[in-house]
């Protein structure tokens, strides 16, 4: 039997089993993939933990996960677009990517690239179309200033590079350790913590017009303080200080669709945009995937490999 992540209620990250499930059944306008990467995103987290069961309840047991990279097993007797052995790129809307095998709906998934690694493909979705939304919310632009929150991680070093395809010049906040990667992407390192709102005024000397916050933790009051315009700072996080002050809350749901996928997709591959893998893990070892990402300090993004 195929295997599965499953947990049967709320709670840390030890309540998350592997367990044999049944092969999914396909509706008529599925494809079933077998999984080759799955990447894993904060928000899972806190479906998984209970935090966000007013919005996204849980059934009982409940899968987890959305991105997906994988080959093309078995067609859906609807489906003319996908033919067994393709090779795909995509999502799930029912928390169910973090499995050896999964029921996709066939206009979620478009080709891989063969210049896309399957690490990458199957990390793509959730935090590439995040990032896309954040450069179209603050109205990105030739001549921008703009600083970004947690600029390595998985959504912030998408977020950098768009923005700097766009045309911005990017400050990127981050730890030391990742002040390089953000000089070879173009972008401004500036080190985090005490002081920080000088080390911006200092490099970005003419102002900051946008701000981009994929951390939390009181960066929509640093962009407050730093004058940029309330419509031109945008949070993925902070939602309850974004309903407060006034600043924008836009996540991926306007981008969530396989036209921006398809346009990533080939930026990879072209290779406009970088996506750093921080590590990779058996699905077996979910656990510690979890545990490597709620550190909140790697660059780029965790994966499963079934």
């Amino acid at each position: 039997m195929p295997q599965a992540v499953r947990f049967d209620e709320y709670g840390d990250i030890d309540v998350l089993e592997v367990r044999d499930v049944p092969r999914p059944q396909l509706a008529a306008d599925e494809v079933l993939v077998r999984v080759r990467a799955a990447g894993i995103n904060p928000g899972e987290n806190a479906i998984r933990s209970g935090a966000l069961h007013e919005l996204w309840p849980a059934t009982f047991p409940s899968g987890q996960g959305s991105d997906l990279a994988g080959v093309v097993e078995e067609t859906g007797s609807g489906v003319r677009t996908w033919s067994v052995g393709d090779e795909v790129i995509g999502w799930v809307d029912t928390r169910a990517s973090h499995a050896e095998l999964v029921a996709a709906p066939a206009g979620n998934l478009v080709p891989r690239d063969p210049g896309v690694p399957w690490q990458v493909g199957g990390a793509l979705f959730v935090a590439g179309t995040t990032a896309y939304a954040n450069v179209r919310a603050v109205g990105a632009g030739a001549g921008d200033t703009i600083v970004v929150s947690g600029a390595a991680g998985g959504v912030g070093s998408l977020t950098v590079q768009l923005l700097r395809l766009a045309g911005a010049t990017v400050v990127g906040l981050a730890g030391e350790s990742h002040h390089a990667w953000l000089r070879d992407h173009g972008v401004i390192p500036v080190a985090y913590g005490e002081g920080v709102l000088d080390r911006i005024r200092a490099a970005a000397p003419e102002g900051v017009d946008a701000f981009v916050d994929t951390f939390g933790d009181g960066y929509v009051d640093l962009a407050l303080e730093l004058g940029v315009a309330r419509d031109r700072i945008n949070t993925i996080i902070d939602f309850a200080r974004a309903a407060r002050t006034g600043v924008r809350s836009e996540g991926m749901s306007g981008s969530a669709n396989a036209g921006v996928l398809a346009e990533l997709v080939k930026l990879v591959a072209a290779g406009d945009l970088d996506v750093p893998i921080a590590a990779g893990y058996p699905l077996t070892e979910v656990r510690a995937a979890y545990h490597d990402l709620m550190r909140r300090h790697t660059r780029g993004k965790i994966v499963l490999m079934p």
